[in-house]
């Protein structure tokens, strides 16, 4: 659409009305950031923004991150006036109602529109840095033809001011991502009041010494919208848009204010609003020549696909792309398969990480949707293999990343590729830091993103490095995560097998929390058993009295418990479980046959023992409840009773 004020304006204005009027319906919400970037998000959409309504998930397309997700209801207008089939108006009348897809927060699985789920501050902005990594990436792979496009975000003061932003631009940065345009609502407003009251960075000095691009522009002047837009997407940097607005535009009282950041604007303003803007529509009611121009918008990218799609029928790497982007569903188990059926014939003693770090070997040589990387402990987590080169802005076609110092951001960027479609992201840290990063490992729960976390040091095997890097509540507490694979492994075999396991779970998070310290191959046989989560490892050979339940180094100290037991009549299953939530989707009947009732039940985890009542009921809880100490691993174990000699005493006792 050419830059016409006389018809922008009453475009813009439509996204306030709906803002203003839905929030009021809801009796909650935030008009202020829609009202206030209505006429930079028109000009976006109008002359930048590469998009298809009827196709919304055309892998060519712009990515729009909403990171500001409080101001949701300008996604929302957006979506509905541009013609996409939902929202639909009524879905907008209910707005943060139960079951309508507008929710408070933008969600990703609502609606086909809504590229990330956001709300958490900044996290959108650090989600979008992966996605624009992901579009370089398979840019590189697949070359202009097919994958082209940029990735455009709305972001407000509380994205910049988080502690995220600070990781996420500096990686934007490094690796040169000029596809990425930030737009900030620069309004000097948060919700106590003017930005004045908590900081006094400068903001663009910041992003510029960073390495970005930065230009302002007066958020309402369609004019220098424009131009400030074009500059941004010429521009080989990521960029930074100042847009100064005012928050509530147009509303002739309570613009300029915190009072319209996160209320309603009442009755009275809503009627002043709409006398202010000229807007005689009823509520929820879109004039029909604005509505028209809003739709021609959406009509404008059906041209662009049609024309992406015949390159895509004549492209000689055509079945490649298409390959890469229906995920790994049926690959990685074949893929690893030569591999484990090479570990039953060759047992290995290995820890854990280096079994992952084995395992990525035939995985990424045969996978190419796999990227890898870390939190700069490469050599601690195993995570490069042969097969991955680094990616950087002098290699795009890398696929292993080095994140920096920057767990959180790490992890919201390894969301954003997840979510751009065409990747399966992995990427390691020490267990002890998932703290660091736990908002955005919610977050792929949260947004179905296949992301594997590959959390080393898993345990107060690490030894010396003592308490502050030795995990005791983590394991158990990443398991109270609704819709995230917790893997903790007992050997070699079972490392491989969850590896297969995390990679077919396609829209599914996972962590691997993988040793330090070398354990012993378990496992003589092969079958994915780590598949039903939990697994009899070994059957008692006297009358059955009880049944050891353990994860990964814990398995090996309660197969020694077992044997000890045994030598005294005591007849002892050991039940190895790497994964709690794979087990507890298998049916009731199998549950039963694996933990019995009946008979003592006794789990052995080198953590907090919460939780374990789940799975063992008044039976015994063998962990640790208190912090590690710094000492080596073996010394560290018989401290803590973490022995066959400690925990079969204890057993004894129970059983009377």
């Amino acid at each position: 659409m050419s830059l016409d004020p006389a018809r922008l304006a009453p475009m813009a204005n439509a996204i306030r009305a709906l803002s203003m009027d839905a929030v009021q319906a809801a009796n909650s919400g935030h008009p202020g950031m829609p009202m206030g970037m209505a006429d930079v998000a028109t000009v976006l959409y109008a002359e930048q923004l590469k998009f298809d309504p009827k196709a919304p998930k055309w892998p060519d397309r712009d990515r729009f991150v909403l990171s500001a997700g409080h101001g949701s209801m300008l996604i929302y207008s957006l979506l509905y006036l541009t013609g996409y089939e939902a929202p639909t108006i009524d879905n907008i009348r209910n707005f943060r109602q139960l079951h309508s897809p507008c929710a408070g927060h933008p969600e990703n699985t609502e609606l086909a529109g809504v590229e990330c789920t956001t709300g958490p501050l900044g996290q959108g902005l650090a989600t979008a840095v992966g996605m624009a990594m992901a579009e370089r990436h398979l840019n590189a792979v697949h070359g202009d033809a097919l994958v082209d496009h940029k990735t455009w975000v709305i972001a407000g003061d509380g994205c910049l001011m988080e502690g995220i932003n600070h990781e996420a631009i500096g990686l934007a940065a490094v690796l040169k991502l000029g596809r990425l345009n930030v737009l900030w609502d620069d309004n000097h407003i948060t919700i106590d009041g003017d930005t004045d009251l908590s900081t006094s960075e400068d903001v663009k000095a910041r992003y510029a010494a960073t390495g970005w691009h930065v230009t302002s522009c007066d958020g309402h002047d369609f004019a220098d919208i424009s131009r400030a837009l074009a500059e941004a997407a010429a521009d080989p940097r990521p960029s930074l848009v100042a847009c100064r607005t005012v928050i509530g535009q147009g509303a002739p009282n309570k613009a300029g204010s915190h009072s319209v950041h996160g209320s309603p604007l009442g009755a009275d303003e809503v009627a002043a609003t709409r006398e202010a803007l000229g807007w005689n529509a009823p509520a929820f009611e879109i004039p029909a020549e604005i509505l028209a121009d809003w739709r021609s918008l959406g009509g404008k990218g059906a041209a662009a696909r049609a024309d992406w799609q015949a390159r895509l029928a004549a492209a000689p790497g055509r079945a490649a792309f298409e390959a890469g982007q229906q995920g790994l569903s049926g690959q990685a188990n074949a893929a690893i398969k030569d591999y484990i059926d090479g570990l039953i014939a060759s047992p290995q003693k290995v820890a854990t990480r280096k079994a992952s770090e084995m395992a990525l070997g035939p995985l990424t040589e045969q996978l190419p949707q796999l990227i890898g990387g870390s939190a700069d402990l490469t050599g601690s987590n195993l995570t490069k293999t042969k097969a991955t080169t680094t990616f950087s802005a002098a290699d795009y076609a890398g696929r292993h990343v080095h994140y920096g110092i920057r767990e959180f951001g790490m992890a919201a960027a390894m969301n954003g590729m997840a979510l751009h479609g065409g990747l399966v992201p992995y990427g390691g840290t020490f267990l002890v830091f998932a703290d660091y990063c736990r908002n955005a490992i919610r977050m792929s729960a949260l947004q179905h993103a296949q992301v594997v976390y590959v959390l080393t040091h898993d345990s107060i095997g690490l030894g010396e490095d003592g308490p502050t890097h030795q995990p005791i509540e983590h394991v158990m507490s990443l398991r109270a995560i609704p819709g995230l694979l917790v893997f903790r492994p007992a050997d070699v075999v079972e490392t491989a097998e969850c590896w297969a396991l995390a990679l077919e779970a396609q829209g599914t998070p996972s962590v691997l929390a993988l040793s330090r310290q070398n354990l012993p191959q378990l496992r003589s046989s092969a079958g994915m058993l780590s598949a039903k989560g939990a697994y009899r490892l070994k059957a008692a050979e006297a009358a059955r009295q009880v049944v050891l339940v353990a994860t990964g180094s814990e398995v090996e100290i309660a197969l020694a418990s077992a044997a000890a037991l045994e030598a005294e009549g005591i007849g002892a299953d050991v039940v190895s479980m790497p994964c709690w939530e794979l087990f507890e989707a298998q049916d009731a009947a199998y549950r039963a046959d694996v933990l019995p009732a009946g008979v003592l039940k006794v789990s052995v985890e080198a953590g907090i023992t919460l939780g374990w009542q789940k799975h063992v009921g008044d039976g015994l809880t063998i962990g640790i409840d208190r912090f590690g100490s710094s000492a080596p691993a073996d010394q560290l174990y018989s401290y803590f009773g973490l022995t066959a000699e400690a925990i079969v005493p204890q057993i004894k006792a129970r059983l009377g």
